[in-house]
């Protein structure tokens, strides 16, 4: 998997371009990068065009900004299937990237194949989540690596916290590599961004919402509810808000499931 580079905005843009086939473009988290779908690419690149991309400001993206809007991420996205010639493909989005590929689905309804919102939500933040974000960004200005190893921590459910100890350190150290701009830029972005509820009643191609019942960061019965009279696929898992970690092989299982239905 050699990491390709394109310009946007003059920002520099890193991606995975592997396999053939159905387009697949996978979107990483907050704090993550696209090194998240490692476990995943190798199998999925079998029978499908794998396109994972570093959004702005996280792994080897440049920030653009000092507020990425989920639009800039999504626009970003478009100008690398672009440059790939691709017309439609399925969006993988995990939490963040989930938020980036409803901004795709709003802005580019017609080069999407299908959508998947892994342990993300569709609906806007609170005034709590927009205070809370608000805390994130001092806190992180204030101390960046007691900020990011706390996040990290909070994104596991208990139960697994000593089981995957190593995973977690893992992600807490990829976490280290994003910079502070880039989170700050992050938080705005996630605290700005529209409701897109609307999407998953409307929408004509398929959708996937994979949900952690021990969930931190998103409560379980609020993230149902956004689904409900719809024909959203509803997959649920009994962890944390990390499912490609804590339920590993069972979310390639759904998830190759899902593409090959497409």
């Amino acid at each position: 998997m050699k990491p390709k580079t394109t310009l946007y905005k003059n920002t520099k843009i890193n991606y995975t371009d592997t396999g053939k086939g159905t387009a697949v473009v996978l979107l990483h988290g907050f704090l993550e990068n696209l090194g998240m779908w490692n476990a995943f690419i190798d199998e999925f690149s079998k029978k499908n065009r794998i396109i994972a991309i570093d959004l702005l400001g996280h792994g080897d993206t440049e920030c653009l900004g000092y507020v990425h809007t989920m639009e800039d991420q999504a626009d970003m996205a478009h100008e690398v299937l672009h440059e790939l010639k691709i017309r439609k493909a399925v969006f993988i989005g995990h939490s963040m990237g989930g938020y980036v590929a409803l901004a795709f689905a709003e802005l580019y309804p017609d080069n999407v194949k299908g959508l998947v919102l892994l342990n993300s939500t569709s609906r806007a933040d609170s005034e709590e989540r927009k205070t809370n974000r608000d805390r994130a960004i001092l806190a992180v200005k204030q101390n960046y690596s007691s900020f990011i190893r706390m996040s990290i921590a909070n994104l596991f459910s208990e139960d697994n916290r000593e089981r995957l100890a190593d995973k977690i350190e893992e992600v807490r150290n990829e976490a280290l590599k994003t910079p502070l701009q880039g989170i700050v830029a992050a938080l705005e972005g996630m605290k700005i961004r529209n409701d897109r509820e609307v999407l998953l009643h409307f929408s004509p191609y398929p959708i996937l919402l994979i949900l952690g019942k021990k969930d931190g960061v998103l409560n379980y019965k609020d993230s149902i509810e956004q689904i409900e009279n719809t024909k959203v696929e509803l997959v649920s898992f009994p962890d944390g808000h990390m499912s490609h970690i804590e339920n590993e092989a069972e979310l390639k299982a759904v998830l190759l499931r899902f593409i090959k239905k497409i």
